[in-house]
């Protein structure tokens, strides 16, 4: 796909990425009719990548025009693998080299990317880090062109004009295409974010600056001197006990609550965060990619005595679905422990006439970072827990760690006279 964040490529940005001579095609491009057989030379190499890799490769997905059904393409399977670091060569080339694949392209200063061919079948393998910028973009497009007949075609005919043209390098052909890629994309995010109600959607917004974001909930007052404690202390004694930690994140807080005994599975709508998660915190919890407001059908009903949701659930519009969920596989009388914004803190802040309106937001965090959420009264919140069968135990507006008064005064008075989040424990009834 072609690259959204920088020039198109100089021919000396094209040798440069080749990892031996890059291919000169010097003639037009060959597109094929769709091919319904695509979807399943995709299957085949997924299974067998896979099985070369195993938990190393976090996400494989079928990219690119292949993917679509009923638009042509040149006939190349387009794969997007995303593993912990693809700056670490050691972790996976040698393994997808001795299968038959072969590493062509390298470009470690643009999205840690690399390329392979494969073996028996002609694909293009993309491989990235999870933090990566494109995998947004690669779904985006995809789900657009899918589910919108007129884009498909307003991209087929742009494709078969450009052609129709002589190339020297395919680079150049895929350079002229960004275009109406991103006129595509940005018609695809402007509808998402209208329709954003799912965990699922939620989760995703952090694939893109996974790292960035564990960064800075490693170290974050409101993070790590905030909002953590009162999530453990809410919990009680896990020691022993099975835990499932919605929202895990980077597994900051599934890693607390493993060292006081607990039995952790952390789950996370964000494939990139998962990544981090295991890569850091790996031997001391499980940690699994789910949409909660889907069910989990890797859990038995009644198979879990605590529920941790630390600032997961304001990403949901509609809760109904993930407490349902909560409710099934919690123990009768097992703890659902979970944190929002503070209601009035988000009206407040937000500047909004109406207090009482559910409605959704944009803001930035990390600096930079957009993320969109809902905002809603507190009398919601409690309507949504009561009816799906929870009964508030505690309600809590904690205050910070004393740690923090010497090293980050500034967030130590606010949090002591401002509210921030709020804090729930409420036991599922029989």
């Amino acid at each position: 796909m072609p690259k959204p964040d920088r020039d198109d490529y100089t021919e000396e940005d094209i040798n440069n990425a080749w990892v031996e001579q890059a291919p000169v095609l010097n003639s037009t491009v060959t597109l094929a009719e769709y091919d319904p057989g695509w979807p399943a030379l995709f299957d085949r190499e997924a299974k067998r990548i896979r099985g070369i890799l195993g938990e190393r490769a976090l996400v494989l997905e079928h990219v690119g025009s292949t993917s679509v059904p009923g638009l042509c393409a040149k006939p190349i399977i387009d794969i997007m693998l995303i593993v912990a670091d693809s700056d670490d060569e050691d972790a996976y080339v040698p393994q997808l080299e001795a299968a038959g694949y072969k590493l062509v392209i390298r470009e470690p200063e643009w999205e840690k990317h690399r390329s392979f061919k494969g073996p028996d079948t002609n694909i293009n393998l993309h491989v990235y880090s999870p933090d990566n910028g494109q995998t947004e973009r690669y779904r985006l497009f995809r789900e657009r062109l899918i589910a919108h007949e007129d884009e498909r075609k307003l991209y087929e005919v742009k494709k078969r004009e450009l052609a129709s043209r002589t190339w020297k390098y395919i680079q150049h052909y895929a350079d002229a295409k960004t275009e109406v890629i991103d006129e595509i994309i940005e018609r695809a995010r402007a509808a998402r974010l209208e329709a954003l109600s799912s965990a699922e959607s939620a989760g995703t917004q952090y694939d893109g600056f996974a790292r960035l974001y564990a960064a800075h909930a490693e170290t974050s007052s409101t993070n790590a001197h905030y909002d953590r404690p009162a999530i453990v202390e809410l919990a009680g004694d896990v020691a022993g006990k099975r835990v499932l930690d919605v929202g895990s994140a980077a597994g900051h807080l599934s890693a607390l609550l493993a060292a006081k005994g607990a039995d952790v599975l952390g789950v996370d709508a964000s494939a990139g965060m998962v990544a981090v998660a295991r890569e850091k915190f790996g031997d001391d919890a499980k940690f699994e990619t789910a949409d909660v407001s889907r069910p989990m059908s890797f859990l038995d009903d009644g198979s879990i005595d605590v529920i941790t949701a630390s600032l997961v659930l304001h990403y949901l519009k509609e809760w109904a679905p993930a407490l349902a969920e909560f409710r099934r596989v919690l123990k009768p009388g097992g703890l659902l422990v979970f944190s929002v914004h503070h209601p009035g803190e988000d009206w407040r802040w937000f500047e909004k006439q109406n207090y009482f309106q559910l409605e959704l937001l944009e803001d930035e965090f990390p600096a930079g970072q957009k993320v969109r959420f809902y905002r809603r009264p507190l009398s919601w919140t409690f309507g949504a827990v009561r009816d799906a069968g929870f009964a508030v135990d505690r309600l809590v507006e904690p205050m910070p760690d004393e740690a923090i008064a010497e090293s980050d005064p500034r967030w130590y008075a606010k949090l002591r006279t401002q509210p921030r989040f709020l804090y729930f424990r409420t036991v599922r009834e029989s």
